[in-house]
């Protein structure tokens, strides 16, 4: 099992951006479960915060040759590295007080966040991780690469570099990611650019901060006042961009990235496509119920629904939830087939589901909405009592359960929901149900 995690104590650096040149102090301080990966513009008036989100991160056009997240004019830029370090660490949630608009470049690589991070503890929390499993293959090209993910069971990446430059034609990586693999295989691997294009660049603003200690710059014969630190330090860089350009969906992915001379360009569109994948499979499923799904709800599989409901088949009534905000409200779905046992006895010539497993279903939903919260986890919930129960459509093999529960008086010992179940957008059934919450 997979738990989420942070820091033990707080941490600070401070550095100049390699693009800006400014100079930034950097604050890490731990974070509570759930709240994610958080930036905060200390520097500025009421500490504007900027959380690592699909929704925050900067097109190419705004910040070029780097990755970057931001609110309107607030931005904070050149966040690659660190969140490579990030991902790497398995850290999911963390405070980021920062005073000026860049992360500070260091050497180039995520080598001293990694080291840093690691020193101040990275401690598990009383949380599951979120992955989200890549459902259909993305295939995008452009900008002379091309990107693409698969499903798979794990988070891999395949990478071909294969540029115009005796350095940098054809090199290969492939590896799965973990904090071991990340720590001896890509956290010191640092940024580069050719010696013709440097100056150039810099004109531009782009590389403003950068020196030959923090960028290997890649001459006619070889690596311009430096050393390598892999024979294959490049395409080990590309790698770690990758990571972190992902890990600014806000959650760890699990998929098989295949690149060819992908950059931050390629990366960060197949990060959005990827969140318009999770969006598409939390929305399905209800959309034809007019259901609002609000954003940055969790969502569950079966597997991770068994780890707070005690229930196991043939009396698991909830097959997936696809929003959950924990204490509050939990949308799930069960999909009802001729094999469910039920209507080999119910009506066998006209099958017909039970009304009393259907507020089963809706009481299952609700008691992944209360035992969620952490306050509730281990415990069990126990109907008390239903009122004003109502069936008004009947539920048929073939048919798909939305379920739509909301909390209303929720306290330690006992709660109270309000349940809909809806087929094909059509109300079918509602009941408000009453618990007993027991160690």
């Amino acid at each position: 099992m997979d738990m989420q995690k942070t820091i033990v104590k707080e941490v600070s650096l401070s550095g100049i951006g390699l693009h800006t040149a400014n100079k930034a102090n950097l604050v890490f301080k731990p974070a509570p479960v759930d709240s994610g990966i958080n930036f905060i513009r200390v520097d500025l008036p009421a500490r504007p915060v900027i959380k690592v989100a699909p929704e925050n991160i900067l097109p190419q056009s705004r910040t070029p040759r780097r990755s970057s997240v931001g609110k309107g004019d607030i931005e904070v830029q050149t966040v690659e590295h660190l969140m490579a370090a990030l991902a790497g660490l398995e850290v999911d949630n963390l405070n980021i007080e920062i005073d000026n608009n860049e992360i500070p470049g260091l050497d180039g690589s995520a080598l001293k966040f990694q080291e840093l991070l690691t020193q101040a503890g990275i401690i598990q929390q009383e949380e599951e991780r979120r992955y989200f499993s890549v459902k259909e293959p993305i295939v995008i090209d452009g900008d002379g690469g091309s990107i693409a993910i698969l499903p798979s069971d794990e988070f891999k990446i395949s990478y071909t570099l294969n540029y115009n430059h005796p350095l940098l034609n054809s090199q290969f990586l492939e590896l799965s990611l973990n904090s071991g693999v990340f720590k001896k295989e890509l956290a010191s691997a640092r940024t580069f650019c050719l010696e013709d294009e440097a100056d150039q660049l810099q004109r531009q603003g782009i590389g403003c901060g950068a020196d030959y200690s923090n960028t290997l710059v890649i001459g006619k014969t070889g690596v311009i006042n430096n050393k390598l630190r892999y024979p294959d330090e490049f395409v080990r860089h590309k790698v770690l961009d990758l990571i972190g350009d992902l890990y600014l969906l806000g959650q760890p992915v699990k998929g098989h990235v295949v690149a060819l001379r992908s950059g931050h360009a390629l990366n960060l569109k197949l990060a959005q496509r990827i969140s318009q994948q999770k969006q598409k499979y939390a929305v399905s499923s209800a959309k034809t119920t007019g259901l609002q799904i609000p954003e940055g709800g969790i969502q569950l599989d079966t597997d991770e629904i068994k780890k707070i409901l005690p229930h196991r088949d043939p009396f698991l009534f909830v097959d997936r939830v696809i929003y959950l905000d924990k204490g509050r409200r939990a949308i799930g779905i069960k999909n009802l087939t001729m094999n469910d046992y039920f209507f080999k006895g119910h009506f066998p010539g006209r099958p017909v589901t039970p009304g009393v497993l259907i507020l089963e279903a809706m009481a299952q939903v609700g008691g992944v909405m209360m035992l969620a919260a952490q306050e509730n986890r281990g415990k069990f919930a126990f109907f008390m009592a239903v009122d004003n129960a109502k069936f008004r459509k009947t539920v048929l093999p073939g048919d798909e359960l939305v379920l739509d529960v909301e909390a209303g008086k929720i306290k330690s010992k006992t709660g109270q929901v309000h349940g809909r179940a809806f087929v094909d957008g059509k109300l079918v059934s509602e009941a408000d149900l009453m618990f007993a919450l027991v160690d």
